[in-house]
């Protein structure tokens, strides 16, 4: 029997997807579901709405929950952690137009540039809270992460404790099942491939039809501009469209010539030049239409009660099929996951969090070398390689310096002196988060 942690489980859609997941696995029956979360509130509402739908489905699983984190971690034997610090978007807001004001010219402000620096400074020390509990309490357990900045995360998590099994997840990779049958104009099913990069900021690599073996990239080729045209660039004249957001991703198609995994405000928030031609009309469209949802999450059941439907065997995320995978032993390729470099992409430091296939067995996860990774694309990556670096530095030295050197390090910032400015200003601004900093 398992026993399976939400760690921040009141978080809006997180912990119904996951729970939703777990019900739908035969490998898991009969394992405890084991609720934990800070805000009691949330934790009891998610809590009430599990156990309805585990009387309603008839699964046999137990539910549990709790605001204690050392009762939750007892004997446990996988984490799932998926956590926010304070008011997720009054708090993005901040990270995302505050750096603005000092000509600094970030996209979205989620992951990289400035506002991910600040994003990773709330985030981070929790998190590594949260793991030296685990490294305590349950060594061997297995830990998925969902949390963003995905790329900082796990980079301070794996240098603070690199014994733990800790693997970060993303459902990016997603999008190639949404756009790989239209563009190969063939059944999913049909398609093998290998994407890689660093988290929000990967690549298709590879892409083949399972029958002839053939590359898919000629048709991709073919059918990129057709596939793509519904979905307007704003500054091309048209009126762009919820979920456009392609003016990077063409960009970074057109001239390195492999397909980017994501979409502009993602993408954006690496590259000193996106500003120029992201498709800001749509990244704040799709913003305020996620907000909305978020925030109102509770308030509509329909939001949720697609998560339990047993006959639709898709999951909400991608951590339940390599449990499965671990506990049968079964080796299946997992097409993303982040896991510190161990030569998979050659072009990037060792210590780097990268995102790349996995085969998963009973061992647990274990990377797939990319082999000829584009080396004109792993020269964008690295231009992260020092603000991931310096960005962990900032947390495990509380060091207000190294926060400072990992704005320096970052393309998007052009100017020292308003860095300097802009990062006094949101200690100021965050002091309930960042006073930790000296």
């Amino acid at each position: 029997m398992e026993k399976i942690v939400l760690i921040g489980a009141g978080s809006q859609n997180f912990g119904l997807g996951i729970i939703g997941d777990i019900f739908k696995s035969k490998v898991l029956e009969g394992s405890i579901i084991f609720l934990h979360d800070i805000d009691k509130t949330t934790l009891a509402n998610t809590k009430i709405i599990a156990n309805n739908y585990k009387e309603k489905l008839g699964v046999n699983f137990e539910i549990k929950a709790s605001t204690s984190r050392k009762e939750a971690l007892k004997d446990a034997t996988f984490c799932v952690i998926s956590i926010e610090v304070g008011k997720r978007f009054d708090l993005w807001d901040q990270d995302w137009k505050i750096p603005l004001q000092y000509g600094i010219r970030q996209v979205y402000g989620e992951n990289g540039g400035p506002g991910g620096l600040f994003h990773s400074l709330r985030q981070i020390p929790p998190i590594l809270e949260i793991c030296a509990d685990i490294n305590s309490i349950c060594p061997d357990a297995t830990i998925f992460n969902f949390s963003n900045p995905m790329q900082r995360i796990c980079h301070a998590v794996t240098t603070k404790f690199p014994n733990l099994k800790f693997i970060g997840m993303c459902h990016e990779i997603a999008s190639m099942e949404r756009q790989l049958p239209s563009l190969m104009e063939t059944d999913f099913s049909n398609i093998e491939y290998r994407a890689g990069g660093l988290n929000h900021f990967s690549i298709l690599i590879e892409v083949n039809y399972k029958n002839t073996g053939k590359d898919g990239y000629p048709i991709i080729n073919q059918n990129f501009e057709t596939y793509y045209s519904d979905l307007v660039n704003s500054h091309d004249g048209g009126e762009s469209k919820p979920g456009a957001e392609r003016g990077v991703f063409r960009e970074l198609f057109y001239r390195y010539k492999y397909l980017p995994i994501t979409t502009d405000s993602h993408l954006g928030e690496y590259l000193q030049w996106a500003y120029s031609i992201a498709d800001h009309d749509a990244i704040l469209e799709f913003y305020d239409n996620y907000k909305e949802k978020c925030l109102s999450f509770y308030s509509d059941k329909s939001s949720y009660d697609h998560f339990f439907d047993l006959n639709n065997e898709d999951t909400h995320e991608r951590i339940i099929p390599i449990i499965e995978g671990i506990l049968n032993n079964t080796g299946y390729e997992e097409p993303a996951v982040n896991i510190p470099n161990n030569g998979f992409i050659k072009q990037l430091p060792s210590d780097l969090v990268v995102e790349v296939p996995a085969k998963v067995d009973k061992n647990g996860v274990h990377g797939i070398k990319l082999e000829n990774y584009p080396q004109e694309f792993g020269a964008l990556l690295n231009l992260q390689s020092g603000v991931i670096q310096m960005t962990t530095e900032a947390v495990l030295k509380k060091s207000k310096h190294f926060a400072y050197l990992a704005l320096l390090a970052d393309p998007v910032v052009s100017d020292a002196t308003q860095a300097e400015r802009l990062l006094n200003n949101m200690k100021e601004t965050q002091s309930k988060f960042l006073s930790y900093l000296k």
